[in-house]
């Protein structure tokens, strides 16, 4: 199965709602708090026309989705 990761930072309602629905959906997820990594900020930022735009979700080997449905997270891990 593909790892998902998910870039987030705290106070995103966007964030919260993805991360019940994932939980919901059964769908092991890893989070990175953006705030607490620059790498991972600077990720985001390479993904997200240079904003800190979150959620950001990686699955496996697939291009980044910025704030993604669960819909099209479960999508990916079925490639």
């Amino acid at each position: 199965m593909n790892t998902v990761t998910m870039y987030w930072r705290p106070g995103c309602a966007f964030c919260i709602k993805l991360r019940a629905q994932l939980r919901l959906a059964r769908i092991p997820y890893r989070k990175v708090n953006i705030w607490r990594d620059p790498d991972a900020a600077a990720f985001v930022r390479s993904v997200a026309d240079g904003n800190e735009t979150v959620p950001t979700v990686v699955v496996g080997g697939h291009p980044a989705m910025v704030n993604p449905s669960v819909r099209r997270i479960r999508e990916a891990l079925q490639d």
